[in-house]
């Protein structure tokens, strides 16, 4: 009896040893299930090449528009003294005394309407912004002629439309000639031939006897230098 319960007490022991050997086997396990969440880190550097994108919206946006400083005076100026054009062309039309300087406040009002509205997109091209006011200089003119009537009215508007196309053409011609930007080049020298035709129509009004000779004048590099020869056998 006494091997009996020797034996007995030794397949008890071995039992407990073995259900003890089987317990740590499951914490092993649980440690391996552990370790794929560390492996989800990486994604999060995926998202950081996204920020790289901001970038390339900046470049696009900075070159819009590189004029010379001279280029967007002389649009600055133009649209200026275009708005004057206009506004004293409507007072020609309306307080005029003579039916020439009427019809030619309204023709002001008409070509330069068309010359504002080409310089406003070309403004709008090259990011200038436009002035809205015909400025002191102009306004000053304008009240002046307000106050005139009659014949005195008509004479100081023409002076100052003779005055005023030769300073623009002046000006276009020199843009046309020596300008940086080539769409304001191109835009001066399409306007210069009407800026031409208007001195040319103010002098015929200032000179009524003069019109017939006054129309050659506006190609005054060829037709002055042609009839000298014509006259000299």
């Amino acid at each position: 009896m006494s091997k009996f319960k020797i034996y007995s007490t030794g397949i008890v022991a071995i039992a407990l040893s073995l259900a003890t050997g089987c317990t740590p086997t499951t914490p092993h396990d649980q440690n391996t299930s552990e370790v794929p969440p560390a492996t989800t880190q990486p994604v999060q550097a995926t998202e950081s090449p996204s920020s790289t994108a901001s970038p390339t919206a900046s470049p696009t946006g900075s070159g819009q528009n590189n004029l010379s400083s001279s280029d967007r005076q002389f649009i600055r100026s133009a649209a200026q003294d275009g708005l004057a054009e206009v506004e004293l062309g409507q007072l020609a039309s309306q307080k005029g005394a003579r039916e020439a300087v009427k019809q030619f406040g309204q023709r002001m009002v008409q070509d330069h309407t068309v010359v504002n509205n080409q310089l406003k997109q070309l403004a709008t091209q090259k990011g200038v912004t436009l002035p809205t006011t015909i400025g002191r200089t102009n306004q000053q003119v304008q009240q002046r002629l307000s106050k005139a009537s009659g014949a005195n009215f008509d004479r100081q508007y023409i002076n100052v439309m003779l005055q005023a196309h030769k300073k623009d053409i002046s000006a276009f011609q020199n843009e046309a000639q020596q300008g940086k930007d080539s769409d304001v080049k191109a835009f001066a020298a399409q306007a210069l031939p009407t800026l031409q035709d208007h001195l040319q129509h103010a002098q015929s009004i200032v000179n009524p006897g003069s019109s017939t000779s006054s129309p050659t004048s506006t190609s005054t590099p060829t037709s002055t230098s042609t009839p000298t020869p014509t006259s000299t056998p």
